[in-house]
């Protein structure tokens, strides 16, 4: 038995910048600790198992898994899919839906002039949760810093992150993971990683993301955290809306762009959606 599998990046418009992502086909027969096997195998922040899809409704059922734990939603595994699957599938409308663990999440494609799907939007599969404060001085401890800016907090948009603010690009860049903090004071029951931020202009943050305890040493790009970011900033600012741009792994030589966009109701509480583009970069067959 074997199953078709490719590659690509996210979250750029250049081939091996961004996030890279395994996507594998006809994985419905696979049980979880296959699939954990496999995602340790290809060794990247995450892969998608396509467990089922079907062109006639636009629509598929994933798993993702990172190299250490599934998850129930992450950002640049559904951005990659979306528009991979849209390529193989030949869909003609601007829509996908992926349904995952955390709910379906509809995903809004972009053609080229030519008309091939190059970069997709996702919105997040569940409202922005502000689920709590966290310890300043041990999550300055997980990222190996003296401290942070203002209070960290544990928020969600689907999957819970910590996420924390530092004083600017300088002292991100010296940021590094210190797995024994993470245990102390961010275990993986609690959250996912921990997502330090920096403003560089009004609309324009950078990004680091560390998850030791998820087998995510640092990760180029990570849609599922910067959705619940850009969800706290417009819980702390007000109002009905906000646009963002996010750069992130740039320290690891991964230059990654995340177009955010989050909005306010009274009845659905925030939504954040996150786009990018999407390069193909390999194809090939697993063999089982």
């Amino acid at each position: 038995m074997g199953l078709e599998f490719e590659t690509c990046d996210v979250f750029t418009t250049t081939r091996h910048g961004g996030n890279p992502l395994a996507i594998v086909q006809g994985a419905a027969a696979l049980d979880a600790d296959l699939m954990q096997a496999i995602a340790r195998e290809f060794n990247l922040s995450e892969t998608v198992f396509i467990l089922a899809e079907d062109a006639a409704t636009a629509s598929a059922r994933i798993r993702i898994f990172t190299t250490a734990r599934e998850l129930p939603f992450a950002g640049h595994p559904n951005v990659g899919t979306a528009v991979m699957l849209a390529r193989r599938m030949a869909l003609g409308g601007d829509r996908l839906t992926l349904h995952q663990p955390a709910g379906p999440v509809d995903a809004r494609l972009t053609r080229d002039a030519g008309g091939l799907v190059t970069a997709a939007e996702i919105t997040a599969p569940q409202p922005f949760a502000l689920l709590g404060p966290l310890a300043a001085a041990g999550l300055a401890a997980c990222a190996g810093l003296p401290g942070l800016v203002g209070e960290p907090v544990l928020a969600s948009c689907g999957t819970p992150f910590a996420i924390a603010e530092v004083e600017d690009p300088a002292t991100l860049a010296t940021a590094a993971p210190d797995a024994a903090a993470f245990r102390e004071w961010l275990p993986a029951t609690l959250a996912v990683g921990l997502l330090l931020y920096t403003r560089l202009g009004p609309d324009l943050l950078r990004a680091r993301m560390f998850a030791p305890l998820s087998g995510v040493a640092e990760d180029p790009a990570t849609g599922s955290a910067n959705v619940a970011l850009a969800g706290l900033l417009l819980h702390r600012l007000g109002g009905e809306s906000l646009a963002l741009k996010v750069e992130q792994g740039i320290e690891m030589g991964r230059p990654s762009r995340l177009a955010l966009a989050a909005s306010s109701t009274p009845d659905r509480g925030i939504r954040v959606s996150v786009g990018g583009s999407v390069v193909p970069v390999s194809q090939g067959r697993l063999i089982l």
